[in-house]
C-alpha cells in the first residue's frame, strides 16, 4: 500500500504523486461511489499500484476543501485583487476573504495593476493595503516602477505549499501565473481548450509544480458567490469583530443595531474600516434573503 497526494482527476482517473516524485494513474473503488464520497485533487490517499494501474482504498482526513474549483487540502488561496481596470471593489475582496475564512482557507492579497495609478492613487493604495495588513492579512501590493521584488516575495509566500489563484475577471490572474512560471500559462490554455467543448463541461483541476509549490491549475474560482452558512456565524469571518466583540453588552449581538456594541464603538473610534463593515451589513442582508441550500458534498471523509 503507497501513500500520496492527487494532483490529477480527468474521466475517472486520479493521477497520484508521492514522496519520491513519481506519478501513477489509479481509478477510485466502487465502494467510494456507493457511501457518496469522491476523491478530490489535493487530498491524500491510500493506493495500491501494479503495472501502472492502481486503486485507490482510503481518502486521508482533509484540512479544508473548497467546492468549486473542487480542490482539497489548500494551504494558501492567492486573492488577485485589480487596483484599477476594473476599479478596485471592497465588497468583492471582503467576500472573498469570508468564504475563504469559511472554507478554513488561508488567504493571501496581491494587488495588480498599480503601474496603472497615479501616485495620489498609489498613496490610496497603500491605505487599502495597510487597512487589510493592520486585519492580519498577509498582503502584497507592487510599487509603481518595479514589480519584481514582489514576485519574489509572492513566490517566497507560496514556497512549499498548495495554493490556489482567485480573481474578477480582468485582474490579471493569468498574467500574474505566466510570470510565476510560463509553463503554467502554457498548461491552463491546454487544459481550458481541452475543457471548452461544451457549455456545461465539467471544469477539471490539476496541480502543477511551480518552484516549491504546487499551484492548482483551474479556469474559475466561484466558492465566493454563495455564503453557505448560517448568517449567526458571519462575524466570525471578520478578524476584527472578533478582537473586540467579548465587549458587547449582549452576548450573540449581531453588531447591527444593538445598543452597547463594542464592534460599532470601534467603527465610530476609527478602528474597523467603514468599508468593512458595510461588507458585514450587505453580506448579512444577502445571508438573510438566502434561499436554503442544502449540501450534497461530503467535505469532511
Amino acid at each position: 500500500m503507497k501513500t500520496g497526494r492527487i494532483i490529477r482527476s480527468l474521466s475517472g482517473y486520479y493521477d497520484i504523486q508521492i514522496s519520491s516524485g513519481e506519478v501513477q494513474r489509479t481509478r477510485a473503488r466502487g465502494e467510494f461511489r456507493k457511501s457518496g464520497q469522491k476523491p478530490l485533487v489535493g487530498d491524500f490517499v491510500d493506493f495500491e499500484s501494479e503495472n501502472d494501474e492502481g486503486l485507490i482504498w482510503k481518502i486521508h482526513p482533509r484540512e479544508n476543501v473548497l467546492v468549486r474549483p473542487p480542490i482539497a487540502n489548500i494551504d494558501v488561496a492567492v486573492i488577485v485583487t485589480a487596483l484599477k481596470e476594473p476599479d478596485f471593489a471592497p465588497n468583492l475582496l471582503d467576500r472573498q476573504l469570508v468564504a475563504l475564512a469559511a472554507a478554513r482557507v488561508t488567504p493571501l492579497i496581491y494587488f495588480t495593476k498599480s503601474d496603472l495609478l497615479t501616485e495620489s492613487e498609489y498613496i490610496h493604495a497603500t491605505e487599502v493595503l495597510n487597512r487589510y495588513l493592520k486585519i492580519g492579512y498577509t498582503t502584497i501590493l507592487p510599487s509603481i516602477n518595479n514589480t519584481n521584488n514582489n514576485f519574489f516575495e509572492l513566490r517566497s509566500e507560496l514556497r512549499g505549499k498548495v495554493a490556489v489563484f482567485m480573481g474578477q475577471t480582468g485582474a490579471g490572474k493569468s498574467t500574474l501565473l505566466n510570470h510565476l512560471s510560463p509553463e503554467l500559462g502554457l498548461e491552463t490554455g491546454v487544459v481550458s481548450k481541452a475543457l471548452s467543448r461544451g457549455k456545461h463541461t465539467t471544469r477539471q483541476v490539476t496541480l502543477i509544480q511551480v518552484d516549491d509549490a504546487l499551484i492548482a491549475d483551474t479556469p474559475g474560482f466561484s466558492s465566493y458567490e454563495v455564503f453557505d452558512f448560517p448568517v449567526e456565524q458571519l462575524a466570525d469571518y471578520f478578524p476584527e469583530f472578533v478582537a473586540v466583540r467579548q465587549n458587547c453588552r449582549f452576548r450573540g449581538c449581531l453588531h447591527l443595531n444593538e445598543p452597547g456594541c463594542a464592534v460599532k464603538e470601534s467603527l465610530t473610534l476609527g478602528a474597523i474600516a467603514q468599508s468593512r463593515y458595510n461588507s458585514y451589513k450587505a453580506f448579512y442582508d444577502l445571508i438573510k434573503s438566502q434561499k436554503p441550500r442544502y449540501k450534497t458534498d461530503n467535505r469532511n471523509i
